[in-house]
């Protein structure tokens, strides 16, 4: 089982869950911690192996020494894979990365629905097959009623983590706030960065020497929620701006794979404005 926590720092935390887990004759597999000594707020990740030890049990007996820190807190066995929804524009390569990986076993989750706001024919040359599509098309005009369509699509099909795999549409301060915590953009800046439209052709007539992307939380400030996971490529004079847009892609890939992996592992934890990520 997989226990995250945060909490006000004081002394004998660890002591604490140590102790509460071996007298519930619990092993222990891997522990991280982290004290931000900002914020005054302890972080901690125990994957422990639970043995004969009864899991509701264990959750409400754990409810009690939370209360005692004042801790926010989750306890989860990973067999009970979390319900994914993607959301996808006209650029797919992030989609048909992930649907890659999840079809591999490379990400444990379940895959709740494909949602876009262009057609499937779109998507001819990305194995979608047996995975419940929705065409959710959206206008100025139609925005309300197209994310409450969305809203209501994630509530009826139970989905814990949304994400927007290049889902090229601002989502209002409304539905945002009501996903705040469970949906993970691609940003396809090393934030912050040149923002508005043809961001790598920006980034060319700048003669930069880096290009990147960043996978984050959404919040209601556009490109501004707690960053999980960013990663960079060197470029020179040489490139393109179309070098610049292909070698884009393979990094807006592997850094939204790696941020919703370690989501799925219930390694990212919320912190103000910023995340704390124990990596693997």
């Amino acid at each position: 089982m997989i226990l995250t926590l945060s909490c006000p720092d004081q002394p004998g935390i660890v002591a604490k869950v140590s102790t509460f887990l071996f007298e519930r004759g619990c092993n222990i597999l891997d522990a991280q911690q982290f004290d931000d000594q900002e914020t005054g707020v302890f972080f901690m990740r125990v994957v422990f192996d639970p043995s004969d030890a009864d899991r509701d049990v264990l959750r409400g007996e754990f409810e009690a020494l939370a209360k005692g820190f004042s801790m926010r807190w989750t306890l989860r066995d990973p067999a009970e894979r979390y319900r994914v929804m993607i959301l996808a524009s006209k650029f797919d390569h992030c989609l048909a990365d992930l649907v890659y990986r999840w079809r591999i076993g490379e990400l444990p989750m379940d895959v709740t629905a494909i949602v876009a706001n262009h057609a499937a024919e779109t998507y001819t040359h990305v194995d979608l097959s047996g995975l419940p599509f929705h065409h959710l098309p959206v206008t100025k005009e139609t925005k309300f009623e197209q994310e409450a369509a969305l809203w209501k699509l994630i509530q009826e099909t139970n989905t814990d983590i949304v994400v927007l795999a290049r889902y090229m549409q601002v989502l209002s301060d409304g539905l945002a706030t009501k996903l705040a915590g469970r949906c993970i953009n691609i940003h396809h800046s090393f934030l912050p960065g040149f923002k508005g439209a043809k961001p790598y052709h920006q980034a060319h007539a700048r003669g930069v020497k880096v290009i990147g992307a960043s996978a984050h939380y959404v919040t209601g400030d556009l490109d501004e929620g707690p960053i999980i996971e960013q990663d960079v490529e060197r470029i020179s004079h040489r490139d393109t701006p179309e070098d610049l847009v292909r070698k884009g892609r393979d990094i807006e890939r592997r850094v939204l794979a790696r941020a919703l992996r370690w989501r799925l592992e219930d390694r990212v934890l919320l912190n103000g404005r910023k995340t704390v990520v124990f990596t693997d």
